[in-house]
């Protein structure tokens, strides 16, 4: 997955600004305790991050 389609996916699931909020505020245990924004700049796959985005935030399968 690209990062932008990374971040589209987040747009169209949670909407802009709670997006970039989610991104850059939520800690993801699963993510080893980062935020969204800090695991890709580490390095993580953002198709990953994205998963552990909708499992964090239950979004539907059908969605993910």
């Amino acid at each position: 997955m690209r990062l932008t389609e990374f971040h589209e996916l987040v747009r169209e699931e949670f909407g802009q600004v709670r997006g970039d909020s989610m991104l850059l505020d939520h800690v993801i245990l699963s993510l080893g305790g980062l935020t969204a924004a800090e695991a890709i700049e580490a390095g993580q796959d953002p198709r990953e991050v994205w998963r552990a985005l909708c499992a964090e935030f239950d979004v539907p399968p059908s969605r993910r």
